[in-house]
């Protein structure tokens, strides 16, 4: 089943700066893109019914992708007005496409109708990727020289997935992986007898973990020859190792590992800095 790639829209300047990201993916792709908007009766407006507000609804999408098949005359397009809570719209909507992109506000929440926990919870629960974007973003920032730049953490299962979709983003792109991983010094107690083992025939933590890297982005770097590949190891937190990178990326992406807490989902603390520091597009990629 061929997957679009889908762009939640609002009217805000953070969601047309999605939707144009998600357009250009769609041609380099070569998918399809699906434009969702999530609507509610407004029953404070008296004077206009639910045909007359869901007309203005349909006006303000159609004006949106008008401008986008303009620029992209070959490109398919379909729109889906549903008339709900956005948290919902948005997981059905992620869970049929390839990735779901939104806007977003960088040194700040999620915006448009990703308000408040409503947008930490789409991402936290979306099955598929989730791309946030930047008001302003624009083609120029996907030239070449910029990276796609990938956190890698834990062994190479940890990170496939996030893995995968960087090479696949690269390779559409014709950019390279900037690979990253940050290590920090754990307590001696943390170690297991199987552990210093490891660390001793390695020859200490630093070439531990650069081999720990290697191992990771190896199947990867295998099955895309074409994509150059520079691996990163620094020690730090992973946060802000991989806002340094992001300096120089097109495109930031992190794993997801969400957990439950009494108050809903929530991202890890890495995926979460990153999305409010970043200045490039960051796509959080849930693990297989």
């Amino acid at each position: 089943m061929t997957r679009p790639i889908t762009a939640g829209v609002d009217g805000t300047e953070e969601s047309l700066a999605a939707l144009d990201w998600a357009a250009r993916e769609a041609v380099r792709r070569d998918l399809p893109l699906r434009v969702v908007h999530a609507w509610r009766y407004a029953e404070a407006l008296a004077a206009a019914d639910r045909d007359t507000q869901h007309g203005w609804v349909a006006q303000g999408v159609e004006d949106a992708v008008r401008s986008v098949a303009e620029r992209h005359p070959g490109l398919a397009v379909t729109t889906d007005l549903v008339e709900g809570g956005a948290a919902d719209a948005l997981a059905g909507a992620a869970a049929e496409a390839e990735m779901l992109v939104l806007g977003s506000r960088g040194h700040g929440p999620v915006v448009g109708f990703l308000l408040g926990s409503v947008g930490q919870q789409v991402i936290a629960e979306a099955a598929r990727p989730v791309v946030l974007v930047r008001a302003g973003d624009e083609p120029a920032a996907e030239a070449a020289g910029r990276d796609v730049v990938v956190g890698q953490q834990g062994g190479p299962e940890d990170s496939a997935a996030a893995l995968r979709f960087a090479f696949e983003a690269a390779a559409a792109r014709g950019a390279a992986v900037r690979a990253v991983r940050a290590w920090t010094l754990p307590p001696v107690f943390a170690y297991s007898p199987g552990s210093l083992r490891l660390l001793d025939e390695a020859g200490g933590l630093e070439p531990y973990e650069k081999q720990a890297l290697a191992d990771a982005v190896r199947p990867w770097r295998e099955r895309f020859p074409e994509v150059p590949v520079a691996e990163h190891v620094e020690m730090g937190s992973a946060g802000q190792v991989l806002l340094a990178a992001a300096d120089r990326a097109q495109l930031m992406v992190v794993g997801r590992r969400a957990r439950r807490t009494a108050v809903g989902a929530r991202i890890g603390s890495v995926a979460h800095g990153v999305l409010h520091h970043a200045g490039c597009p960051v796509a959080v990629v849930p693990h297989d």
